[in-house]
């Protein structure tokens, strides 16, 4: 993997770690559930990680959760 590659996606993996933490806590502080367009951006995000990481660039899904 090329070094910019790598780079690009080790910023992905830590936004998506952020995210995560930030989720797990508002679920253990409030007992809460995350809002559902939360939910949507890390989804995308290691959708997006995933297409960087498989070479594979497709077209963008209809989305599969109701608002």
């Amino acid at each position: 993997m090329s070094t910019s590659k790598r780079e690009e996606v080790s910023s992905h993996l830590r936004y998506i770690r952020q995210e995560l933490r930030d989720l797990d806590q508002m679920l253990g502080k409030h007992g809460l559930l995350p809002e559902m367009s939360e939910l949507k951006e890390v989804y995308n995000s290691l959708d997006a990680l995933h297409q960087l990481l498989s070479g594979k660039v497709k077209k963008k899904p209809k989305p599969e959760f109701d608002d």
